[in-house]
């Protein structure tokens, strides 16, 4: 089926996946509770009836959005997964009055390779903070903060200083 928004019977299956990279410190973890107030943030990737990937768009304020809870199932590594639910995400922003996008995460290359652009975490919005606390590296952060522009054509590097 490949790229779908989630509903609520993908709660199970996205709160396992999120959560198999938490207990590895590699993304927050997130409660069931958390998945379903957040449910319509996700998009999920089906296979055959099964959700091996998930990825949310959290609008943070006005305007910005961030990229978070990326996470496809290790079998399904390198399959391009992972592309596909951060590109769904980047189509739906512009919709929502989105026009710049974030991520924080241990592997910058992939979203750099998307057209995102490193910045530092002090320039984004102090609400960003509020998750931040409840890490597990907090307050020493190994994450990467990038960001890019987005519009109805994709991404666009960033023009202006944040």
């Amino acid at each position: 089926m490949g790229v779908r928004k989630a509903c609520v019977g993908d709660v199970p299956a996205i709160h396992a996946l999120v959560n198999q990279f938490a207990r590895e410190e590699r993304m927050l973890a997130l409660s069931l509770s958390d998945v379903y107030d957040r449910l319509r943030d996700f998009s999920v990737y089906d296979e055959d009836g099964e959700v091996i990937g998930c990825c949310a768009l959290h609008v943070v304020w006005d305007s910005l959005a961030e990229i978070r809870s990326l996470a496809v199932a290790t079998d399904a590594h390198g399959r391009g997964i992972g592309r596909a639910l951060t590109k769904a995400c980047i189509t739906e922003a512009p919709a929502l009055g989105v026009n710049r996008i974030f991520t924080l995460t241990y592997i910058p290359e992939f979203f750099r390779k998307l057209g995102m652009a490193d910045v530092a975490k002090e320039k984004l919005p102090h609400k960003v903070w509020a998750d931040c606390v409840r890490c597990p590296h907090f307050p020493n952060c190994n994450e990467l903060a990038l960001i890019a522009a987005v519009d109805s054509t994709g991404l666009q590097p960033l023009q202006d200083e944040l």
